[in-house]
C-alpha cells in the first residue's frame, strides 16, 4: 500500500467534514509548498546537489523554520545514501512521511477542562493576532456544546477592544464581564469570577491586554490577573493559550518564544492559517518550542476553529497528491 493510501485511511470517515476543512483551509500552503516540491521532484528527475538546494528554499519559504529544514535535509540526505535512492520521486513519500513526523507530538493538544467547577481559559497575545475574534468563536463553540458560558473583557488599554468583545457577546448568546476602558484588569477579572460562581458558570473565557507601555507592564499585569484568578478558583487558570498570527511566519514564532517564556504559556492558538502559503510554521512551532498548538483558524466561519490534529492537518495538505494518486490508479485500472 503506497504511503499517500495509508495517509488517507488513516482519517477516519467520521472527520471527513473536519478534514474538508483543513483542506479548504489549507489550500495556499498546499500551492505554495507540498505541490512546489512535487513539481521539482517531477523537473529534476534526480537527486544532486542542486535538487537539495532547491528543496531547501522550498521549505524555508514555507516557514518550516531553518533549523528544522537543515535537520530535514540532512535526514533526507542520510537516507538517500543508506537506500541507494536515485530517482526524486522515490524520495518524496520519505520526506512526506519525515514532516508527519514532525507534527506529531506526545503532548496532549486537548484544552484542559475543570472536573470540578468552572474552567478558567486566559488569552495572551500581542494586538492584532485574532485573540478577540479567537474568544468568541470559542465561546460559540463550548455553547453549542450546551456548556454555560461567560466572558471576561480583561483588555481595558485598547480603543475598542470592550465593544468588540461585547459585539461578539451578542453575536453567540454569551454575557460579557466588563468596566469601564482603563480600568484594572485584575479587578474585571475578579468582578468575572464572581459572576461565574454566582451564575453556575462552566466556562470563563478571558482576555487580556496585548500590548502596554512596556514588557515588564504586561507581564506584572499578567501576574496581577494570574493571582486574583488563582485566590478565586484553585488551580485556575487551567489553559493560558497565546494567540499568534500564522501569515507573519516567523515573527509568530518569535513572539511565543520571547512571550511564553513568562507568562504560563499551556498551549498555542493559530489564527488565520487559510490566509498564508506559509502554512509550515505549524511545523516550525513544534519543533523550536516545547508548546502544544491546540487550536487553529482555518477560516472566517464561527466554526472555522478548530481544535489541532496533526492527522487532519497532513490529511488537508497532502489532499491535492493524495487525490492525483487514486486518479492515476483508476487510470491504469
Amino acid at each position: 500500500m503506497s504511503f499517500f493510501k495509508k495517509l488517507k485511511e488513516s482519517i477516519s470517515s467520521k472527520t471527513e467534514s473536519v478534514t474538508k476543512q483543513f483542506k479548504d483551509g489549507l489550500e495556499k500552503t498546499r500551492k505554495g509548498f507540498v505541490e512546489k516540491v512535487a513539481e521539482l521532484v517531477t523537473r529534476r528527475k534526480k537527486i544532486d546537489e542542486e535538487f537539495f538546494e532547491e528543496l531547501e528554499e522550498i521549505l524555508i519559504g514555507a516557514d518550516v523554520g531553518v533549523n528544522t529544514v537543515m535537520e530535514l535535509i540532512d535526514d533526507l540526505r542520510d537516507e538517500v545514501k543508506k537506500r541507494k535512492i536515485e530517482d526524486a520521486v522515490d524520495l518524496q513519500p520519505i520526506m512526506s512521511e519525515k514532516l508527519i513526523g514532525l507534527l506529531r507530538g506526545d503532548e496532549d493538544n486537548e484544552i484542559k477542562l475543570n472536573p470540578d467547577g468552572i474552567t478558567v481559559i486566559l488569552f495572551v497575545g500581542v494586538n492584532g493576532v485574532g485573540k478577540t475574534t479567537t474568544i468568541g468563536k470559542l465561546a460559540h463553540y463550548y455553547k453549542q456544546q450546551g456548556k454555560r458560558v461567560l466572558m471576561a473583557a480583561g483588555d481595558t488599554f485598547r480603543a475598542g477592544a470592550i465593544e468588540q468583545l461585547e459585539v461578539w457577546g451578542e453575536r453567540v448568546g454569551v454575557e460579557v464581564i466588563k468596566q469601564s476602558a482603563g480600568s484594572d484588569p485584575a479587578a474585571v477579572m475578579f468582578d468575572a469570577v464572581q459572576a461565574a460562581k454566582q451564575r453556575g458558570v462552566d466556562i470563563l473565557l478571558c482576555d487580556t491586554a496585548g500590548r502596554l507601555q512596556n514588557k515588564s507592564n504586561l507581564m506584572e499585569e499578567l501576574n496581577k490577573i494570574f493571582r486574583v484568578i488563582q485566590r478565586e478558583i484553585p488551580g485556575a487558570p487551567h489553559e493560558v493559550l497565546m494567540v499568534l498570527d500564522a501569515t507573519t511566519g516567523q515573527n509568530a514564532l518569535a513572539q511565543a518564544k520571547l512571550f511564553g517564556e513568562k507568562s504560563g504559556v499551556t498551549g498555542l492558538v493559530l489564527t488565520k492559517l487559510d490566509g498564508t502559503a506559509k502554512g509550515g510554521i505549524v511545523i516550525a512551532i513544534r519543533q523550536e518550542l516545547s508548546l502544544p498548538v491546540k487550536l487553529v483558524g482555518l477560516g472566517e466561519k464561527m466554526e472555522d476553529l478548530q481544535k489541532f490534529d496533526s492527522e487532519q492537518f497532513v490529511h488537508g495538505l497532502f489532499a491535492g497528491l493524495i487525490q492525483e494518486e487514486e486518479e492515476t490508479a483508476n487510470i491504469e485500472q
